[in-house]
């Protein structure tokens, strides 16, 4: 029994591990299409993130802003935190669906290694999400008129230290400026906070990672260590329990340009928006700092504060 129970084991890592069917050559893999999008699986998802981030849940979810939002198509830039497991992206998620339904789709970009296999490919794409890319994206955006949410900063940004929780850290990645440009459409700044307190990070071990070559095996550049549940000391990018925490979101006011898709917007142009959109957010990220509690009045009052 334990020999066949064992047989079982390996067969379900192996299938969820396995590269999807047909894909070869990468030329039709999930994420390329906003056509993957399931909408009874994306409701399903949906019911089942509503313990944790309702009024009761572990990880509350409080918004305003949400009026600043015009029409489709619109392109989400948000800071990101949290960890491996990105909470703050699956509130802002199960949030939109709050206020928006699924009838109005939003596609996250996301890291083209979690499409490499069945196992995070197939129901990620079924939930909207897509490869972070210039062609992608712009189609969604441009051709297909859909809502897409950024967080620019990726793996630098979800594991920045914990001091940084309230700074806005791109990396210098400036893409996503480019892509509104060519698309024509506004750029809306999320801010958010709480997701960096259910994980404390102490560095993200930028050194370690190159030395290692995570960055050229994952396009890593980072090997963090922090403090998580329950692994206590942690080194490398390992799943976590992450404690609970009230997630706050604000969105401003559009920020754009021009109207006008641009085929090959200027350096200038898009540094400017870069500049702009990361001045709108980091003035909602200072605000938030004030809203905030401390991690020692949570301790005290509670962490869901």
């Amino acid at each position: 029994m334990p020999r066949s129970r064992s047989k079982a084991a390996l067969k379900r890592v192996l299938r969820f591990l396995s590269p999807v069917d047909g894909d070869e050559d990468r030329q039709r893999a999930w994420g390329q299409n906003v056509d993957d999008l399931d909408r009874e699986a994306l409701e399903r998802a949906i019911a089942r993130m509503d313990p944790l981030f309702c009024g009761s849940g572990p990880y509350p979810v409080e918004v305003a802003g949400m009026e600043h939002v015009p029409p489709s198509p619109v392109l989400l830039v948000s800071n990101h935190s949290g960890g491996l497991l990105i909470p703050d992206a699956w509130g802002l998620g199960w949030l939109w669906y709050q206020h928006m339904t699924v009838e109005r789709p939003l596609h996250g970009l996301a890291h083209e290694m979690m499409f490499k296999v069945r196992g995070t490919g197939a129901p990620m794409a079924r939930l909207g999400a897509l490869r972070a890319g210039p062609v992608v994206a712009l189609e969604a955006l441009r051709d297909r008129r859909h809502d897409i949410a950024v967080m620019p900063g990726g793996d630098l940004d979800v594991y920045r230290p914990y001091r940084d929780r309230f700074r806005v850290d791109f990396g210098g990645r400036k893409g996503y400026a480019k892509l509104a440009l060519r698309a024509g459409v506004p750029i809306v700044p999320v801010a958010h906070s709480g997701a960096h307190e259910t994980l404390i990070v102490l560095a993200r071990g930028r050194r370690i990672a190159q030395a290692t070559g995570i960055r050229r095996a994952a396009r890593a550049e980072i090997f963090p260590i922090s403090l998580t549940v329950p692994w206590g000391l942690t080194v490398g990018p390992l799943p976590n329990l992450p404690v609970p925490a009230r997630f706050r979101y604000r969105f401003g006011p559009p920020v754009q340009i021009s109207s006008e898709p641009t085929a090959e917007p200027t350096h200038a142009s898009v540094d400017e928006l870069d500049r702009r959109v990361r001045g709108a957010l980091q003035a909602q990220l200072d605000q938030l700092r004030v809203e905030t509690p401390s991690i020692q009045e949570r301790l005290r009052y509670g962490l869901r504060r």
